[in-house]
């Protein structure tokens, strides 16, 4: 059994890579999507504000990799190779690289390639202005010492393998493939 997670800029192509390995039986668990879930029991809006707001809340309360432990326990109940979405924390990728049967990916795009691609993606979070874009990615790109914090820098610099989503699928794909192994 593989576990892989993924890490990377705002649209870059998480959700790419994830779409890739679920279409070659891999089981797909998003950190976002629990923290929209978890957004949505609270009655808020869900946007970057609420969705930060909440899991620095959840972390808070039960620890920086609370949501990459129960994502991972489900993932090894079912015992299929999956692919857990959005570690951004050092916290959740710190976790999960202690355990033997875990790859961390991260990916990253030009920044108007990115733009361009979550304003096609019509998420409620995602119909963002350019400017709100930078800022939401800036506000992830910041440092911190707290493992609980979303610190994208960290969380890549940790990845066993760095990939680039400029080109084409063929491309992207050939370079998952190279990092986990042809399965």
């Amino acid at each position: 059994m593989l576990i892989v997670g993924i890490t990377g800029t705002l649209g870059a192509g998480k959700g790419t890579i994830s779409d890739y390995l679920v279409k070659k039986g891999f089981n797909h668990y998003s950190v976002s999507d629990y923290i929209v879930e978890e957004i949505k029991k609270r009655g808020l809006e869900v946007n970057r504000d609420s969705m930060y707001t909440v899991g620095w809340d959840l972390k808070q309360k039960f620890g920086p990799d609370f949501i990459v432990k129960e994502l991972y326990k489900k993932a090894k109940t079912e015992g299929k190779d999956a692919v857990i979405e959005s570690i951004r924390s050092p916290g959740e990728a710190v976790s999960l690289k202690k355990l033997d049967d875990f790859v961390l990916l991260s990916v990253d795009a030009d920044q108007k390639l990115r733009y361009d691609r979550i304003r096609l993606r019509n998420s409620v979070k995602d119909q963002i202005d350019f400017e709100t874009f930078v800022s939401n990615e800036a506000r992830e790109l910041q440092g911190s010492d707290d493992p609980s914090k979303i610190n994208l820098p960290a969380c890549i610099e940790m990845s066993d393998y760095k990939l680039r989503n400029d080109g084409t699928f063929e491309d992207f794909y050939r370079q998952v493939d190279e990092a986990i192994g042809t399965r």
